[in-house]
């Protein structure tokens, strides 16, 4: 009796590996121009393009920046911790200030990709974004 447990045990462990999902794609950033402002001593401006496959996501991060968002294309849902979700669509923005925690930033299409314009003003030579637990 206990090998037939087992044996059940087993095969239902390995179908739960035959249905895993994989992990879901993550955004693809490409700097446009990066420049030290020198009116603001110990700032930069860095201009990203950032695309989201279909389905993607993004970890729970902060940019410690001020970061100005664009949507070219497609639509994304964006959410700072303490803020409510918000779906934007092409032509629609969105601000997360340098205290920010992004909770959620993700493609609100499982087909489309999504298409968006960064503009971050950062300390100079601080990382995009910071990961949080």
């Amino acid at each position: 009796m206990k090998s037939l447990i087992m044996i059940g045990a087993l095969s239902l462990g390995a179908l739960g590996t035959a249905f895993a999902q994989p992990p879901a794609a993550q955004a693809d950033a490409q700097e446009v121009i990066k420049k030290e402002l020198g009116d603001l001593p110990g700032k930069e401006g860095l201009l990203l393009r950032v695309t989201y496959p279909p389905g993607s996501s993004d970890q729970v991060h902060r940019h410690d920046a001020h970061g100005f968002v664009y949507v070219q294309e497609g639509s994304v849902v964006m959410q700072v911790r303490g803020g409510q979700p918000v779906t934007l669509h092409a032509g629609q923005g969105f601000y997360e200030g340098p205290n920010d925690v992004h909770v959620v930033g993700r493609n609100a299409s499982k087909t489309q990709p999504a298409k968006l314009v960064v503009f971050l003003v950062k300390n100079t030579g601080a990382p995009i974004l910071t990961l949080v637990p």
